[in-house]
């Protein structure tokens, strides 16, 4: 079903979409260098779940929307090539603004749950950028959609619990790495990068 996927391009565009910094990043690890590791792990718990639910609105809609319509593809592929771009702008502007609290994982694992349930720009990166490396003609859109999505969450999670251990090991020392201006620079590039790639590597023959 998923012969189509161009594997290196897509796990490269995952990743560095994960790395970047971001709200997640620096929530999950300002929240970790204060109240520990078990009320970190809650928050990555309930950040998944968030992003599984928005993973299915996507897949959904998509199954209803795509169904072979060039147009619309073409209008996702431009979607997001925007969307990486908005990305990289918010990357470089990430100074450190992200605010902890002190619990027992149950509030972490809430805020984080409604942080991404209640986050548009989630849904959007399912539609536009996961959305993208599916093919109509490859099978249902909607379970292309949910296996790429999955895998995508697979490497979420595995950065989220190494963020989660850097915060509670390093405190302040990774914070002060994430928002200085060479990873800032860095990382904005990066996402640039993947921006120009999508716009002209993406294209269906016609």
């Amino acid at each position: 079903m998923l012969g189509h996927v161009d594997w290196p391009a897509f796990l490269i565009a995952m990743a560095a979409v994960e790395l970047t910094p971001g709200p997640n990043m620096g929530w999950l690890a300002a929240l970790s260098a204060k109240s520990g590791r078990r009320a970190g792990m809650m928050a990555v718990a309930g950040v998944t779940l968030g992003l599984l639910v928005q993973l299915v609105a996507a897949a959904t809609g998509l199954s209803a929307l795509l169904s072979e319509s060039p147009i619309l593809y073409e209008s996702l592929r431009w979607a997001g090539v925007a969307f990486m771009l908005y990305l990289a702008w918010e990357a470089f502007a990430d100074t450190g603004s992200a605010s902890a609290i002190r619990s027992d994982g149950r509030e972490g694992f809430r805020r984080g749950l409604a942080a991404n349930l209640l986050n548009p720009k989630a849904l959007v990166f399912y539609l536009v950028i996961v959305g993208q490396f599916a093919d109509p003609s490859a099978g249902p859109i909607w379970s292309q959609i949910v296996i790429l999505g999955l895998i995508h969450l697979s490497l979420a999670i595995a950065v989220h619990v190494s963020i989660v251990l850097m915060g509670a090991s390093l405190g302040t020392a990774f914070e002060r790495w994430r928002t200085s201006l060479a990873a800032r620079i860095g990382f904005a590039l990066a996402l640039v990068a993947i921006a120009i790639w999508i716009g002209v590597s993406t294209g269906r023959p016609g």
